[in-house]
């Protein structure tokens, strides 16, 4: 599997460096976003070095979206959103440089433009990344 030791996201998804992981397997690494949106909103990065969606092959495409919905089914039962948004962003606006898939519990009067605007990300969400870590994994443990 080949990764990019100067890559921030290979570094994440390979556990080079600390982070926050609520599940993985041999395609993928889930953990939580530094700056949450919303209180369990995670990330989906390949192990693999991908930049680009149209860049991941069929097995790591299958595990990204496989996670996608465990993580839809663990963050609905856990938070009861009104909604889950699953977003990527390619080409100059994929910030990490890394595929990454945000999979982020919405609530009834959050616009999606929201999303983008850096004011809504809450501090208290930020302080409860660890906590947040250990109810994820625990709830996701349960739908495997």
């Amino acid at each position: 599997m080949e990764t990019g030791i100067e890559c921030l996201g290979c570094r994440l998804a390979n556990k080079i460096q600390p982070t926050n992981i609520v599940y993985e397997n041999e395609y993928v690494t889930c953990l939580l976003d530094h700056m949450p949106f919303n209180e369990g909103h995670t990330l989906i990065l390949p192990k693999q070095h991908v930049v680009d969606v149209d860049e991941l092959d069929n097995e790591t495409a299958s595990a990204i979206m496989s996670a996608s919905i465990l993580l839809s089914k663990a963050l609905k039962k856990l938070y009861k959103p009104d909604g889950i948004t699953v977003t990527q962003n390619g080409g100059i606006f994929n910030e990490l440089t890394h595929y990454h898939m945000h999979v982020v519990p919405r609530y009834k009067k959050q616009a999606f433009a929201d999303f983008y605007n850096m004011d809504a990300v809450s501090d208290e969400n930020i302080k409860r990344l660890l906590d947040t870590k250990n109810l994820l994994k625990e709830v996701m443990d349960t739908l495997k």
